[in-house]
This record gives structure tokens, C-alpha cells and sequence, in this order.
């Protein structure tokens, strides 16, 4: 890994309220410069208020945050769908339902019960020749994997992963590191059409949760940096993140995504590309590879996983 500088920090990385749009305290989309394949979404909602995205091209996953929300969606052939996600608490607290639309779907959301915060994630849905259903999947489907081990121990929630939900382009992800812990780790990259990597846009969107009885400002770091076989292609990040912050991987070696000793770390992942499959396979800087063998003698962090109660 190269020292950073993060010269490419204004470009890529969006701390909270710097993309905000309309009813959106965060918007990633298309109007960002040399980003296409992958939307985020994010708003707060006042109890019994609504924010509505007509979808156009987009497939669509919404994922409560904190908070309950009912989602109405009506379908590009007209079937409407009317649903209630119990969410959670906070990001940390649990596992949540979502809901997913295919494109040409109009969703509204509308905050149930108290106040509350949604991501409505997206990717243009351009694969296939006909949208893909509606579908809710409830917490108690998706998968809760501890990966890694030791100070690289995470928690990952497969929601919007191919074994999961069968969708046109995009995944979709949550990841719980704990207070010290890294992620991301050892770095990898999905930037190439490959028999071993696919070509997939990542979005980062950051929440933390304060360890500290002191109150200690909470904060995270993240690092993206380009491959020495793509001179073409440099990307420098070095990003200090707190809750809604934004950082934007469109190629390049991402990793570690850290969380301070005094803060455990939640990011979300939206990722999508051009290629035909709809498939997250990753290639790892081999200059760092060998710190999966190091993992083989060590058991996961005792603190995983969040969902058993922490």
C-alpha cells in the first residue's frame, strides 16, 4: 500500500449534507462526475411524512435505517404493493426487512410510528428484458456471516447478494465492525471484467456508534488507492468518516475501512456495474494477501455478532 494523501478526497468523498438534494439529506447518482452505475438515497422523515422516487431505469432496495416505514409500491404494469418495514432501532441494534421494487416502479415511504431514516438504494436495472418483482425480505431471511477473524473480525449482511434476492444489477450489503477493528482487510478491488473479478461501483455509506463514556467525537477511516497495473486509473483516498458521510470507490484497491478504538463502525454497500453477470467477484492486493493465512490460529472477535444483543 502506497502513503496516501487523499489529494482525491474532494472529489470522492461526501461528508453528510454535501450531496444533499430536495427530501434528501443524500443523494448519489449520475450527476456525479464519472459515476453511473450505482444511487444512494437517504432520508430523514418526521412521523406520518412521505418522500416519494419514481424510478425510471432504477431497481430499487429500501432499507430502514432506524425506524419503521411503510413502503406502497406501484409496479411499472400497475400492481400495487402495500407493505410495513418494522425496521430496527438503530443500524447496530439488528438485522432489518427491506423491500425491494424493479424498475419503472414508483415507492413511497412514509415514516410509521415516530420518526425515522431510510436509504433507498439503486442501480439502473438494464441487464434483463423485463423488470424483476417486488419482493419483501423479512430480517429473519437474511444472512448474518462473521468474516474474518481476530482485529479484521466483521459482521456482513447479505441482503441484497444473489443468494439472497434475485434482482437485474445491484447488490447490496451492511457491515458491522467493531470499536478497533478493521475491515475491508486485507484491501481488494472490483474494477476489471475478469474470469476472477467483476467490474462493480461501490458506495460506502457510513453510521457510528460511540464506546466511549467520555462522549469522544466518534470516528472512522477509510483508504482507496489505485493498482500499479492501472497507471491510468490513480485514485487516492484517505478519509476520516463520521455518521452520513459518503465515500465513492469507482476502481482501485479499497481498504481497510477502520473504526477507531472509541467508535464500532456500520457502512452499507451499494454495488453495480456494466458487465453482464450479476456476480461481486474480487481480486486482493497481493502486497497484503497473506493476512488471511494469519487468521487461521485466531477466533472471530467475542463481541460478534451485534444481532445476538451487544
Amino acid at each position: 500500500m502506497t502513503t496516501g494523501t487523499g489529494r482525491d478526497n474532494e472529489r470522492w468523498v461526501f461528508p453528510k449534507g454535501a450531496a444533499a438534494q430536495g427530501d434528501y439529506a443524500t443523494v448519489i447518482d449520475a450527476g456525479i462526475d464519472g459515476w453511473q452505475h450505482t444511487m444512494l438515497r437517504v432520508a430523514e422523515i418526521s412521523e406520518g411524512a412521505s418522500v416519494t422516487h419514481d424510478s425510471g431505469v432504477e431497481e430499487t432496495i429500501v432499507v430502514p435505517l432506524n425506524g419503521s416505514v411503510r413502503v406502497e409500491v406501484t409496479d411499472e404494469d400497475g400492481t400495487a404493493h402495500d407493505i410495513v418495514l418494522a425496521g430496527r432501532a438503530h443500524v447496530f441494534a439488528s438485522a432489518t426487512d427491506v423491500a425491494y421494487a424493479g424498475r419503472g416502479a414508483v415507492v413511497r415511504v412514509t415514516a410509521e410510528g415516530g420518526p425515522a431514516r431510510v436509504a433507498l438504494t439503486g442501480a439502473p436495472a438494464t441487464k434483463l428484458a423485463a423488470p424483476k418483482p417486488f419482493r419483501h425480505i423479512r430480517a429473519d431471511e437474511v444472512p448474518v456471516e462473521i468474516r474474518g477473524a481476530g482485529t479484521s473480525s466483521r459482521e456482513v449482511r447479505s441482503f441484497g447478494l444473489p443468494e439472497v434476492l434475485d434482482a437485474d444489477s445491484i447488490l447490496v450489503c451492511e457491515v458491522i465492525t467493531p470499536a478497533g477493528n478493521w475491515s475491508s482487510w486485507p484491501p481488494h478491488k472490483h474494477d476489471t471484467e475478469t474470469d476472477e473479478e467483476t467490474q462493480l461501483e461501490e458506495i460506502y455509506y457510513f453510521e457510528l456508534q460511540p464506546t466511549d463514556p467520555r462522549g469522544t467525537d466518534p470516528v472512522g477511516y477509510q483508504r482507496v488507492y489505485g493498482s500499479n497495473e492501472q497507471p491510468e486509473r490513480p485514485i487516492d483516498v484517505v478519509a476520516e468518516v463520521r455518521s452520513g458521510d459518503v465515500v465513492l470507490v469507482p476502481y482501485g484497491w479499497h481498504g481497510p475501512a477502520m473504526a477507531a478504538p472509541t467508535a464500532d463502525l456500520y457502512y452499507l454497500n451499494v454495488m453495480a456495474g456494466p458487465g453482464a453477470e450479476r456476480a461481486w467477484r474480487i481480486c486482493m492486493d497481493p502486497a497484503h494477501v497473506w493476512v488471511r493465512d494469519a487468521w487461521s490460529d485466531l477466533p472471530p472477535d467475542p463481541r460478534l455478532p451485534f444481532t445476538a444483543g451487544r
